[in-house]
């Protein structure tokens, strides 16, 4: 095995426990929602999970691990997506806020900084176009 196939292999992985932690939000409420199903959709494709690998997550989504991304600029496009998946279905459930916040503190983020950050972060992708217009105004502060 090459090292661009541990490279590839090991991307790929992190997509798809990227992806699981956002079903997981999905599935707080303990239903999908169509505009849910239509972000999950468009994610998959976006992070290149394919259908056989969609179709095991939800069965199993909380078996994958919250891998933080290195960089500040990829723990936002996480966070971004996140925000996104919470304000799917223009219903911010309790329980999917709570799981949020758990899902941020393993992306990275300081614990102190939950109760600020996820609250701008929903604000701000309910109104932000794209991932970095959102990390932008997130790092702003």
């Amino acid at each position: 095995m090459s090292i661009s196939d541990l490279f590839d292999s090991g991307f790929q992985k992190r997509n798809q426990d990227h992806f699981a932690s956002i079903v997981r939000i999905a599935m707080g409420d303990g239903t999908v929602s169509s505009e849910e199903k239509a972000f999950l959709d468009r994610l998959a494709q976006r992070l290149n999970v394919e259908p056989n690998q969609y179709a095991e997550i939800l069965k199993d989504y909380n078996s994958h691990p919250i891998n933080p991304p290195a960089s500040l600029e990829a723990r936002y496009e996480r966070l971004f997506e996140l925000a996104q998946m919470v304000n799917a279905d223009q219903i911010q459930d309790e329980e999917e806020v709570s799981l949020m916040k758990k899902i941020t503190i393993g992306l990275g983020f300081h614990p102190n900084q939950i109760e600020d950050l996820v609250p701008k972060a929903l604000k701000l992708a309910q109104s932000s176009t794209d991932a970095e217009s959102f990390a932008k105004a997130m790092s702003a502060d």
